[in-house]
């Protein structure tokens, strides 16, 4: 089940995150490997999350590679260490909608979405350079944990694409 798609406001984000080029056929090393060092930082850190984790998606070229951070946003970041970064998500407008269901429909639910904001003439903040799409922010944040609900079918994942200003 899909929510309607919505805009938000969101603020400005501190975040810790490692980066990834990936293929579409790779696309869990992000989670199996970004997300184990992400923990492991907070905790040595004693940083505190203020969200569920996620991908966010810098460049795409879905025949070719794309750029995907794993991150979590947290209270305030300091220096980054190894291959954990940090950064601040951008505030603004977004566009997104949340998806009740298993994770392999993803892809076709973001196919709607990228639909809704060219039908009703709201683009995304993002520019093309040749076969690549470059975004400002273009979250996948997976809000189920999964050590607690492993049923994928029961999973609850939210999008969320900054507009342009």
């Amino acid at each position: 089940m899909m929510t309607l798609p919505e805009i938000t406001n969101r603020a400005e984000q501190a975040y810790v995150y490692v980066a990834f080029t990936v293929t579409m056929q790779d696309m869990q090393r992000p989670a199996q490997e970004g997300f184990p060092q992400i923990f492991a930082y907070i905790a040595r850190n004693g940083l505190v999350p203020v969200g569920a984790a996620f991908y966010n998606y810098r460049r795409i070229n879905m025949s070719d590679t794309l750029d995907v951070e794993a991150g979590i946003a947290v209270e305030h970041a300091g220096a980054g260490d190894g291959a954990v970064r940090v950064g601040t998500l951008p505030g603004g407008r977004f566009l997104g909608v949340t998806w009740h269901g298993h994770p392999d429909a993803l892809e076709t639910v973001t196919g709607l979405l990228i639909g809704w904001s060219r039908l009703t003439q709201q683009p995304f903040d993002e520019h093309t350079e040749g076969d690549d799409d470059h975004f400002a922010c273009r979250l996948e944040i997976y809000e189920t944990d999964p050590d607690k609900e492993p049923d994928m079918n029961k999973w609850v994942t939210r999008l969320a694409f900054k507009l342009k200003d």
